[in-house]
């Protein structure tokens, strides 16, 4: 899957950085200051909702669109409410391409 959303977006960006988990999304957030996040909900050690909502609480300017391969209202809601922009299922992987080149 990573190797996919890198080849959708190489032309978007120089620079793709790749994470384990959402503690590693927030440093690599500070780190980097990228124009937009992908986040995935269920990750190691801090999930995508609260990484989203950590990483908007101390950079609102981020752009955050969870990636995941989850179709439920309540994460779509979750993930809304905790800051992110969007909200792609997997499977609609060109969706995601639409709302990068908008940014």
């Amino acid at each position: 899957m990573r190797r996919l959303l890198k080849s959708i977006l190489s032309d978007l960006t120089e620079v793709i950085a790749e994470c384990e988990d959402g503690v590693e999304a927030l440093a690599a957030y500070e780190r980097l200051q990228p124009d937009f996040v992908l986040m995935d909900i269920m990750m190691a050690k801090l999930d995508g909702i609260d990484a989203t909502r950590l990483m908007k609480a101390v950079h609102p300017e981020a752009h955050i669109i969870v990636v995941t391969e989850y179709d439920d209202l309540k994460l779509r809601a979750a993930a809304h409410e905790a800051g992110a922009e969007g909200y792609v299922v997997k499977e609609n992987l060109l969706t995601l391409r639409k709302l990068l080149e908008g940014k």
